[in-house]
């Protein structure tokens, strides 16, 4: 298979390296260390945020704050000595290219660049394209997509990349198809060299920016039937202002959602184009625990080079699963306790919710009622809550308030936690030592959900809206359960009285069962995880990676 390039604009390798503000990233991390263990050519560009995505803070009622603590790229990253230039408002922006090579099972490496704009050839302007993930207004963003895609063209060339295909992670990297164009690929070429990804089910999701200001940055690039492309494609403003994903689709023949069901939405946004469901999957070996993964060698010999093993997890035996899981719970009640105060009960049931903080996930949702979750759950459960709003989201800020000022007022029958600055370790520590994995967006908006399937390989059944992924790997009281009837319209009520139902009726009597009851749906919880790991998922993309030769 020839060399494919996989462009993106966030990317999470690891914490301490804050190149990503959620699923997005953690999943194109995902991604390159999957290919990594198929041995695939595949290479990856990003840009490098040297302020990366910020840090959360919380005060006592909840208020959000952010700090940019600098990335120094020395300590994460290795310099390359290149260097590219791009011709951009007039004048020259310089990236240097910094490099980390993932390294797969069997030893082959997958590299991933990064685009630097601290040069000190740069004006403090282009100096500041680099500054944050997601930051600024439409004039950064624009520039920042134009160094990602066109620069990124740029960088692997000019590290000897001679790449046959493109797979663009979102509409942020659009622009590489347009440098591809410029280099002498045909359109006919270009569509079956390219895979676009779409992740976003709504159309506020994805970046449109002025006609204007798109020709001003990119200028001859811009094909002149542009804006027939995005309207032909399906773009539900009528190409009034450049669709990045619309202009993405209209150039790819090959478009896949990550999941069955947002292959379904994201349907009825790209007009005709037919949207390959592509459901993602989890890099095991990352996002297994240290406990689970001994557990896991001794009894599923195999598992790391073979994670379809994780299917045979109906022989874990009980003792040592529960032992691991034991452990796993004590070292987030100690995670609890040091980073938030709040002291956990080792025999309460322990509902974890932790993603990134928008509004269409409700995270304050199971507290629409206090005083049905008091009946329910009073001496019996406790929470455990971490997530992030975007700096600029209002909406998402508030659900964190709600839920501090709920946590308050239930504090004396149920305790609620919440860890500040969620992270990739954060997630970790929390998809494995929690009881179960709530999740209660609006369906149908979720787009996966991955945070689920690394819960599922880590034993930890999900309690959640058919949503993202779970309607592929739900079987309701065996390996979790199905919150609502997989309902469309939103309806908080409703959901929250579904939640409330679950809780009541079907987990806490399951739980009241004993360990051996639980471990044997935490078994089917593993066991459905072997169906989303990132492994299936690069099987997968094959099919279209194979058409790039």
């Amino acid at each position: 298979m020839p060399t494919l390039a996989y462009f993106t604009a966030e990317i999470g390798l690891w914490s301490e390296l804050h190149t990503y503000s959620g699923g997005l990233g953690v999943l194109a991390g995902d991604h390159v260390k999957s290919a990594a263990d198929a041995n695939l050519p595949l290479v990856a560009i990003s840009l490098l945020y040297r302020e990366g995505y910020g840090r959360q803070h919380l005060d006592a009622k909840g208020d959000q704050s952010e700090t940019y603590a600098p990335i120094d790229p020395a300590e994460h990253l290795t310099n390359t000595g290149k260097t590219i230039q791009l011709q951009l408002d007039g004048s020259t922006l310089y990236a240097s290219i910094w490099r980390t090579d993932v390294v797969g099972v069997s030893g082959h490496v997958v590299p991933v660049y990064f685009l630097d704009t601290f040069h000190p050839n740069n004006s403090a302007d282009f100096v500041g394209l680099g500054a944050r993930l997601y930051g600024g207004d439409d004039d950064t963003r624009v520039r920042q997509e134009y160094l990602l895609g066109v620069g990124g063209v740029h960088a692997l060339q000019t590290l000897g990349h001679d790449f046959a295909g493109m797979h663009l992670n979102e509409g942020h990297c659009t622009f590489a198809m347009l440098e591809m164009l410029r280099q002498g690929w045909t359109r006919e070429e270009l569509a079956q060299r390219t895979l676009f990804t779409t992740h976003t089910p709504v159309p506020a999701g994805h970046d449109r920016f002025e006609w204007s200001l798109v020709r001003d940055v990119i200028g001859e690039l811009l094909p002149d039937d542009a804006q027939d492309l995005v309207r032909n494609a399906g773009d539900s403003e009528e190409a009034r202002r450049c669709s990045m994903s619309h202009l993405a689709v209209a150039l790819s023949t090959s478009v896949n959602a990550v999941s069955n069901l947002n292959a379904q939405v994201a349907s009825t946004m790209f007009g005709s184009t037919h949207i390959a469901p592509i459901t993602n999957g989890v890099h095991h070996i990352t996002w297994t625990s240290p406990q689970m993964t001994g557990l896991f060698d001794v009894h599923l010999p195999g598992w790391k080079e073979d994670p379809s093993q994780l299917g045979y997890a109906g022989s874990l035996p009980d003792d040592a699963l529960l032992e691991a899981r034991q452990a796993n719970r004590r070292m987030l009640r100690e995670l609890v306790r040091v980073s938030t105060g709040v002291e956990l009960e080792e025999n309460r049931l322990t509902i974890g919710f932790a993603r990134r903080f928008a509004t269409y996930k409700r995270a304050n949702l199971v507290f629409s009622d206090l005083e049905r979750l008091r009946a329910i759950g009073a001496d019996r459960i406790q929470f455990v809550f971490s997530g992030k709003a975007h700096p600029k989201d209002e909406g998402g800020k508030q659900l964190i308030r709600d839920i501090f000022a709920s946590a308050g007022e239930v504090a004396n029958d149920i305790p609620v936690a919440f860890i500040e600055n969620y992270d990739m370790d954060t997630g970790l520590a929390m998809t494995s030592g929690v009881d179960i994995w709530l999740n209660n967006p609006i369906r149908p908006l979720e787009a996966s959900g991955t945070s689920g399937m690394k819960a599922a390989m880590n034993g930890v059944p999900n309690c959640s809206i058919l949503d993202g992924w779970w309607p592929e790997g739900c079987e309701h009281g065996v390996n979790g359960w199905a919150i609502g009837e997989a309902e469309d319209d939103r309806d908080d009520a409703r959901d929250a009285e579904n939640i409330y139902n679950v809780l009541e009726h079907e987990v806490l009597p399951l739980w009241d069962e004993g360990p051996q009851r639980w471990a044997k749906l935490m078994r089917a919880s593993i066991a459905t995880s072997a169906r989303f790991t990132g492994a299936r998922m690069i099987a997968d993309y094959l099919h279209f990676y194979d058409r790039f030769s």
